[in-house]
Parts: structure tokens; sequence; C-alpha cells
């Protein structure tokens, strides 16, 4: 009797590349077709972590599984299912209540006592390949901090990188951070100073015109201080101080 399954297929950042996905996809395939199993559709989450469930098309696909139009959901490995053993056996849980087993396409784990024992195995290793990943992420990202260099995003208004990737005050758009504030202080109307920042052909750190989401943005900005804050943790003289604390 043929049975049929789904691929399952995701990449974790924006640096990986699609073939990334392709490779996947053409590794279940191969998989499936060695094993007589028919696919009958494909999964995919692009830039998404392993580490959370909040995975649009794989929570689509846990929900199809009710439907019991397939019987097994083939991944490349068992990371791409997941990497959070409790998450992992939460969504086993649920498929197999579907009547849907998950397979792997490159680890040969067998159907038998030892095939639970090398899964468990490799679900762990994948917990803490990315448990580890993360530390030395958080780590890496906490010297930069230190060494008050930017740790990535869209600039705040006002600033731009010299060659050791730290802030400094761009000579164009600086100045204008403690006007606003002081507009602001001296009872100016929000709508006023925007349309003084869009008439005189000011743009907002995304090359935006300005409106009261990215005014915002500015006047409840920490760092205008000097001071950067992340982790919930303060790292103050990180930037130029545009305005006083005062301000």
């Amino acid at each position: 009797m043929t049975k049929n399954a789904v691929i399952y297929a995701r990449f974790s950042s924006d640096k990986q590349r699609e073939e990334s996905i392709d490779g996947q996809i053409r590794e279940c395939r191969t998989f499936a077709e060695a094993n007589e199993i028919t696919i009958i559709n494909t999964y995919i989450d692009r830039a998404m972590s392993a580490r959370t469930d909040q995975r649009p098309s794989f929570l689509q696909m846990v929900k199809d599984s009710a439907k019991h139009l397939f019987d097994y959901v083939i991944v490349y490995q068992l990371d791409r299912f997941s990497r959070s053993r409790y998450d992992s056996a939460i969504y086993k849980h649920r498929l197999k209540k579907n009547g849907v087993k998950v397979l792997s396409a490159k680890e040969n784990i067998k159907d038998d006592p030892s095939g639970i024992l090398l899964e468990s195995v490799i679900e762990g290793m994948a917990e803490y390949y990315s448990a580890e990943l993360s530390q030395k992420v958080k780590r890496g990202m906490t010297e930069n901090l230190l060494e008050r260099k930017w740790i990535g995003g869209v600039l705040p208004f006002g600033y731009k990188l010299n060659e050791n990737s730290q802030l400094e005050i761009d000579a164009s758009t600086g100045p204008l951070v403690p006007k606003i504030f002081d507009a602001c202080l001296h009872g100016k109307k929000i709508t006023e100073i925007i349309s003084y920042m869009n008439e005189h052909g000011y743009h907002t750190a995304r090359g935006n015109k300005f409106s009261r989401n990215s005014l915002s943005r500015i006047i409840n900005n920490l760092i205008y201080t000097g001071t950067f804050t992340w982790s919930n943790t303060e790292y103050p003289n990180y930037a130029p101080a545009l305005i006083t604390k005062e301000q």
C-alpha cells in the first residue's frame, strides 16, 4: 500500500541561502523515492529558528495532519523539525495521534528500541548545539558592547559609524536631535516638529519621511544620553551624548 508524506524544510537565518531549502527538499524526495513514499505537499519556513514552535508553516503542517492525508513528515535532519526536546516531544505526540510519524532523510534511525535511543541522542545534541550557539552569540554581543561597537540594526538618527564600528555624531543630522528635545520641552506640538523636519528635507534613519512613530523613536531613545540598553543591561558612555539626562 502506497504511503503519503509531506516534506518540512527550514533554515534559521537570512544569512543562509535559498539553496539550503532546495537541498533539503531534494534529499527528502530522494529518500521518499527510495522508500516508495509519495510526496503530496511541502511546508517551508524561511529564516525561522527551530528553538521556537512559532513557525507558521510548521504549525500549519501539524494542523493539517488532523485531515489524515499523509502518513509521514520527512525532514532532512531532525534538527530541521525542532531543536527543543520539549517541543519535539509535544509535536511528535500530536502527529502520532493523527497517525503521522517523523522521518529523517539523512539520519539512519531504525524503527526499534535502538532507534528510540539514537533519536533522543540526536535531539539532545541539537538542543545542546543551539544553546551553546546562543551563549556564544550573547557573549560576542557583550564584548562588542563593552568595546562600544555597534551591534547591528538601523543606526539611531543623528549618528553614523566610524572606522571602528562605533557611533559618532553625524554632522548633518546630529545637531537636530537636541533641537527636537528642546522643542518638545518648550511645548511644541508633535505635528509641528514633524512638519518642520519634512519641509526641510530631513529623513529618518530608515530614509523615510518623519511621522509620529519615527519621532517617538527619537524622543524615547536613551542612546541620546550616551547610554545603550541591551538585554536589560545599561552600557553608559556607549555613544557621544547629544542631550543631557535631564533633558
